[in-house]
């Protein structure tokens, strides 16, 4: 590799991947099965709602969303992060490290929104019963979907277009992918305060609105359902666990990645590091499908069925084989 100590760089260097000799056969292996089962647990639950038309509800639509969010987040980090595990040199391009960062941050932005639209979906269906098929209408669905998907497009475009224009004087990078503040404190004469302070106030209105929308509209679920039967009670605790389950999980990644990359020591552990970027891009993929698989009854129950068909046909198989 040249020299790459100029302004502008046109690569990066990730610097906290360590030298583990064989191990990093075990860890390649280990995390290219955790893709994998990104990946299929994903799919499944996109093909299941996709194939029952039992399932073709707002909700469930909502939930494909985030599956389809978990694959192209993951996709963004986990090929690069797998490549350099098994790498002796850590070297990105600067169009790729920004299309990197585009698309990470695009899922995580993506992931919010549509939990708090899921929360305001269940407090329409607990609260407002009868106005449910008014409000969430197949038009409706559609129309939140677009917007925030477009919105999340564009937010996300303006971020990476500041950090993408910023003159840099460095080019390593001490994170396992490229996140908007390491790059940022590359800027040249290390006067990055500014960037700090206004990088810190979009997080803590990110941090802090769509929280706080989400925690009212399950506060308001929560006073409907102390009124009611028990039965009810159960219903709304039933179908409603999995999306504070998935919006917790979604809030601890996000609070411990900030608060990991902006104060982070200078002689951390690589290992931390990777927990870091897995607790950030790999946690809620995997958390969700699980999550909605089995804590959703509607779900479960064709997962039960589907799983039950298929060991039926693969003992009618093995018996026409046997005989």
């Amino acid at each position: 590799m040249t020299n790459n100590s100029s302004v502008n760089p046109y690569y990066f260097q990730f610097t906290t991947f360590a030298d583990y000799g064989a191990l990093k056969y075990l860890f390649f292996i280990l995390c290219l099965l955790f893709y994998m089962s990104i990946i299929c647990a994903n799919v499944g639950i996109i093909t299941i709602v996709y194939q029952e038309k039992s399932l073709h509800q707002p909700m469930y639509i909502f939930i494909c969303c985030l599956s389809v969010n978990a694959l192209y987040g993951s996709a963004a980090f986990f090929p690069r992060f797998l490549t350099d595990i098994l790498s002796d040199t850590h070297w990105i391009s600067r169009p790729s490290c920004f299309i990197q960062m585009y698309f990470i941050y695009l899922c995580v932005l993506c992931d919010f929104k549509f939990i708090s639209i899921m929360a305001y979906d269940r407090y329409i269906a607990i609260c407002q019963p009868l106005y449910y098929h008014s409000k969430m209408t197949p038009g409706i669905v559609r129309g939140l979907i677009i917007l925030t998907v477009t919105s999340s497009l564009f937010e996300c475009l303006c971020s990476v277009f500041f950090v993408a224009h910023l003159t840099l004087c460095g080019y390593k990078l001490e994170r396992t992918f490229c996140s908007n503040w390491s790059v940022v404190k590359l800027k040249c004469g290390n006067n990055y305060q500014y960037d700090h302070i206004v990088g810190q106030v979009i997080i803590i209105l990110l941090s802090t609105g769509i929280p706080f929308f989400v925690m009212y509209t399950y506060l308001r679920i929560l006073i409907v359902c102390m009124k009611s039967s028990r039965e009810f009670r159960w219903k709304a605790f039933e179908t409603c666990l999995p999306h504070v389950t998935s919006f917790l999980a979604m809030i601890f990644s996000l609070y411990f990645e900030q608060s990991y990359s902006r104060n982070k020591p200078d002689n951390m552990n690589p290992t931390i590091e990777v927990f870091s970027s897995f607790v950030y891009v790999a946690l809620p993929p995997i958390i969700n499908p699980l999550i909605y698989g089995w804590k959703m009854p509607q779900i479960r129950a064709v997962i039960v069925v589907k799983s039950a068909s298929c060991i039926r046909m693969l003992k009618v198989n093995m018996h026409i084989v046997s005989r």
